[in-house]
């Protein structure tokens, strides 16, 4: 069952839901809208170090996709390896998470989290969960906060098809690179799932 844990100041009033994947937490952000529109903070770095979590973000981009595109599933190994927040700033997708830790509870398991503009809301992954996502609503726009920069050779993934998630469409858009991914069966994972770690 998801826990909820409220974050930050009088200024900000951050929302931290587990989903079911220790360290893996879906953040909703302090939104103000007004007349104008609406103001998001997506990262605030004292009110998540309060949480123990990562916050040395090295890199940040962005990828554009279109309707049916599936996205995943990617994470990097040692000494490349990262914490990410990520969030969408147009569309919404299917964002999904998928332990590869192991010895963690959830080695294996997966969770969905739907990402939109209009929800105001992220996920944050601790190092050794891999992550995709499928859009729903097109062009979709993901931004990404991550704690290492992109290591090229140190980039893998596990194939989006094997393991149990039900993804929105069954004909996804892939790339060669993605539709190439080992299964998680083949997926030798060098990560060790820590109680405490995030």
């Amino acid at each position: 069952m998801s826990t909820l844990t409220r974050i930050g100041s009088q200024n900000a009033n951050w929302q931290l839901i587990q989903t079911g994947i220790p360290g893996c937490m879906e953040a909703r952000f302090p939104a103000h809208p007004d007349e104008r529109g609406v103001f998001v903070k997506t990262f605030q770095c004292s009110a998540f170090q309060r949480q123990g979590l990562e916050t040395n973000f090295v890199e940040v981009f962005y990828t554009v996709s279109g309707e049916n595109v599936l996205r995943g599933m990617h994470l990097q190994l040692p000494p490349a390896n990262h914490a990410k927040l990520i969030y969408c700033i147009a569309g919404s997708v299917s964002d999904a998470v998928l332990d590869l830790r192991q010895g963690s509870p959830s080695y294996g398991k997966h969770a969905f989290i739907e990402l939109s503009a209009g929800s105001c809301n992220g996920v944050y992954l601790p190092s050794g969960v891999a992550h995709g996502f499928c859009v729903r609503t097109a062009p979709a726009i993901i931004v990404y906060h991550v704690t290492a920069e992109h290591t090229p050779h140190l980039d893998v993934g596990v194939a989006w098809n094997s393991f149990e998630a039900v993804w929105p469409t069954n004909s996804p858009i892939v790339s060669a690179r993605d539709a190439s991914l080992p299964p998680l069966a083949d997926f030798d994972s060098p990560f060790t799932y820590t109680e405490h770690a995030r």
